[in-house]
């Protein structure tokens, strides 16, 4: 791959451009097929109740797909050439085949998902099945279970430590996060594929700086995946943002979760990888009450409409206070000190109540900044995307000094 880095790079980049504009012109041509197939849903935060198609990031993922199935060979054009090629690099193209099965096995699977409606606890198995062909590649492949200590650890554990096989159950564990952490930041207009562009341009930024690093192959294959996650993506995000004429659903979700994994791990960034999910693991940590159902979370945590004023309020819990466990009453107590969390509390004809708004990245920057319209909302939680990857950048160069010997 390092032969000619160039010559497949621009070739990824005429595919990719062709694939943006074939994204932003299958989405409309498919709309009807997809409400004629029952696969619509409506928009909570409009007055108008039209149908909306969802699981449009099956049209986005399957260009990606295509994208790359006919990018395969591309790679490896130098050995067309038999003097320019002493052996065929088995283990690149093992790497690039078994990094579109595991994200082809995840389009499949998070189209099942909208289709079928599928339960919390499926959402948390169908990555880690999905991540088992990307573990198998990094096993054949590398097999490197070894990880650099940081600093303040060294006097305890040493220069290194070999995980062993914790660091795999480590990349499960990364996949997963990655397909949910996005899906639970979602909710409005354009807050799902704007935060993937976002994501994944700043990984491009990265993968291009560190061209001229130790690990170019790495960063190239990288780039080979997300210059056209970039452009079908912002085919998506064209027809996603506000006023939405399409739903991603969580078929892109996890097709966007699983080609982050893909990249960090086999690119060998993962660490710097999660940096760019700031937002998300923030939200993830703030939603942890009602994600283990500590507190009551209602099938829909999005935001609400007043249809008076047009803008979005926060949504909220409502639950019998009795129903409370002891966990769940102190931690309202805590988030209610700390002001991170609306706690309100009642009587009404089935006795005592309490409700809370619920904790999403979303309901808590409303919280900050009062009832807000939609669009505006929406491009408030990206610069917050930004941020984080503006963030991630300075820790990745600058504060890495503090745990690592650079």
């Amino acid at each position: 791959m390092a032969a000619w880095p160039a010559v497949p790079l621009l070739i990824n980049l005429g595919g990719s451009l062709l694939g943006f504009v074939a994204t932003v012109t299958l989405i409309p041509a498919f709309t009807d097929r997809f409400v004629a197939a029952r696969l619509f849903g409506e928009d909570l935060n409009k007055t108008s109740r039209r149908p909306v198609p969802e699981a449009q990031g099956v049209i986005s993922g399957a260009v990606f797909l295509i994208i790359l199935f006919c990018f395969i060979p591309v790679p490896f054009l130098r050995c067309f050439v038999e003097e320019q090629c002493a052996a065929f690099p088995h283990d690149e193209f093992v790497e690039l085949i078994g990094s579109l099965l595991a994200i082809c096995c995840m389009i499949f699977l998070g189209f099942a998902d909208d289709v079928l409606n599928l339960r919390w606890r499926h959402k948390l198995l169908l990555p880690t099945m999905a991540s088992l062909p990307l573990l198998m590649v990094y096993f054949t492949n590398f097999g490197n279970t070894t990880i650099v200590v940081p600093k303040p650890f060294r006097v305890l554990l040493g220069m290194h430590l070999d995980l062993g096989i914790l660091y795999y159950v480590y990349m499960g564990m990364l996949a997963v996060f990655c397909t949910n952490a996005i899906n639970i930041l979602a909710g409005i207009n354009g807050i799902e594929a704007g935060q993937s562009l976002v994501i994944a341009a700043s990984i491009i930024i990265f993968n291009i700086v560190e061209l001229n690093g130790d690990y170019r192959d790495d960063h190239i294959f990288s780039l080979y995946f997300m210059i056209p996650f970039f452009f079908t993506t912002l085919g998506l995000f064209y027809h996603n943002w506000y006023p939405s004429r399409v739903f991603v659903g969580d078929t892109f979700c996890y097709f966007a979760g699983m080609t982050f994994a893909v990249v960090g791990i086999l690119g060998h960034f993962s660490k710097t990888m999660l940096l760019f999910f700031i937002p998300q693991v923030l939200n993830f940590l703030y939603s942890l009450p009602q994600l283990f159902h500590v507190i009551p979370c209602p099938r829909h945590r999005l935001p609400r409409l007043n249809p008076s004023t047009g803008k979005l309020e926060m949504s909220y819990s409502k639950f019998k206070t009795r129903s409370l466990s002891a966990l769940g009453t102190n931690i309202l107590k805590v988030v209610k000190i700390l002001h991170v969390v609306d706690v309100r509390s009642g009587t009404d004809e089935d006795g005592e109540y309490t409700e809370c708004n619920n904790m999403t990245l979303i309901n808590f920057v409303i919280k900050l900044i009062g009832p807000t319209h939609e669009r505006n909302l929406t491009l408030l939680l990206l610069l917050i995307q930004v941020l984080g990857s503006t963030i991630a950048f300075s820790i990745r160069y600058q504060l890495v000094r503090l745990f690592y010997d650079v």
